[in-house]
């Protein structure tokens, strides 16, 4: 860990998007700019999970009961598309061909991949802190998670919140003992948005998303989402003298830091890597971690030896080997990358969400629109899938102030920072070196 820190110090040094004249040691961010990098995280991560979600599950691989054939490459973009092992005799619902999706019925639908970050803003705004304890996050899950209808839980989630009824709270609602998902990719999907609440530090962004991603995950999937959390919070204050693909790779190989050597998820992030260095096409490095980590189980993946539905298909390991391909052959670009997330396989809406998300942020809301030549709704439609929240509809306006409101908190109770009303700026302490 010492490492880690050292490493994004480094990068903060040269990286700042405005460093205080008088001191080397504080982030300085615009908070109008601030605001509108966070409705493009929410926009890129909307249109991201509806355009991923056409492709979910159609593609996982020819091991166990549940086979699927060749997986798609880029020439299936704008094809028909094909049925996911859910929906065994027709295509998505969303999309007859494998396209992008936009907002539905004049807004954006809420899904799992959106709705528990969702929920976790509101908890730190409505507790009024910035590190949410075991028995908020229980409450929290248990007021605005639907009982009995469809839920949209699945694997380790739907665990976390059974043990939560039991009377559990996190970190045992992820023991391996009580939960047997501990190693699904449920927390990738529910914890980034913490690396965006804490722009410029990622050890507090960490500190803030410790519970919630031990809420549902352990070992290797822990580890793995707290690689997506520091890329969120380093995404933050990017080098300004280097390029969005430059800048990704940085960030990634920081945060790679997080990953022990032994672990798994760490030797899937040297393996993509280097398939990329070598000159692979996605569609040859995809092709590959499938051969590696579920035909022969090598670097201690070991899912298929188990035997479970669909081969692990929503297994935290496999998912994050895909999301690396569209995040290193996507290079930054937002089009680029949902695409590949989408066309890559397994669980495709989840990789194209998290890099969707975090591109939008990073480009803005207002690029994000440029990307694709047009305006697109702000309004979020978080009942569809969740309850209990003051708006069943919120808009992107409301959700960025929130964020901007939680920020704030953090920054003047925690860091020690401060927000200069004149010039709309915060001021940011820069971590220590550990």
């Amino acid at each position: 860990m010492k490492n880690y820190f050292f490493l994004f110090l480094i990068f903060f040094s040269i990286s700042c998007h405005k460093v205080d004249e008088t001191s080397q040691n504080t982030i300085t961010i615009s908070v109008d700019e601030y605001r509108d990098k966070l409705k493009g995280f929410w926009l890129g991560q909307c249109i991201a999970n509806m355009t991923g979600l056409v492709t979910e599950m159609d593609k996982i691989g020819n091991i166990g009961e549940i086979k699927t054939g060749k997986f798609y490459t880029s020439e299936d973009w704008g094809k028909l598309d094909q049925p996911s092992i859910f929906s065994p005799n027709k295509s998505s619902e969303l999309s007859k061909t494998i396209d992008f999706v936009f907002e539905q019925d004049g807004m954006w639908p809420a899904d799992d991949d959106t709705d528990i970050e969702y929920m976790y803003q509101e908890l730190l705004l409505n507790y009024k802190t910035s590190f949410l304890s075991p028995d908020q996050i229980r409450d929290g899950w248990i007021n605005h998670i639907k009982q009995k209808e469809e839920n949209f839980l699945w694997v380790s989630n739907q665990k976390a919140f059974d043990l939560m009824n039991e009377g559990y709270v996190p970190p045992k609602t992820s023991d391996p003992k009580l939960n047997e998902y501990y190693d699904m990719i449920d927390a990738q999907l529910t914890t980034e948005i913490f690396g965006i609440l804490s722009p410029g530090r990622p050890d507090i962004a960490l500190k803030m998303a410790e519970l919630p991603i031990l809420t549902t995950a352990r070992y290797n999937a822990k580890w793995i989402s707290d690689f997506y959390v520091s890329m969120y919070s380093l995404s933050t204050t990017l080098n300004l003298n280097l390029d969005i693909r430059e800048n990704i790779f940085s960030i990634a190989d920081i945060s790679s830091r997080l990953l022990p050597d032994s672990s798994y998820a760490s030797k899937m992030y040297k393996f993509v890597k280097l398939e990329y260095e070598n000159g692979r096409s996605w569609e040859e490095a995809r092709d590959n971690i499938y051969e590696r980590y579920q035909v022969n189980s090598e670097d201690g993946y070991d899912i298929t030896s188990k035997n479970l539905y669909c081969n692990g298909c929503f297994s935290a390991g496999i998912n994050f080997a895909a999301s690396l391909i569209s995040l290193f052959w996507g290079g930054g670009d937002l089009k680029e990358t949902i695409k590949i997330g989408t066309l890559a396989g397994w669980d495709s809406d989840n990789p194209t969400s998290t890099w969707g998300g975090m591109l939008g942020f990073i480009i803005g809301k207002k690029a994000v629109e440029k990307e694709f030549g047009r305006s697109f709704s702000d309004k979020y439609f978080i009942h569809r899938t969740r309850q209990n929240f003051d708006k069943g509809i919120d808009d992107f306006e409301s959700m960025a102030e929130k964020g901007i409101m939680v920020i704030s908190r953090l920054i003047e109770k925690e860091l020690g920072g401060e927000y200069d009303e004149d010039n709309k700026l915060w001021y940011i302490p820069a971590p220590n070196q550990f």
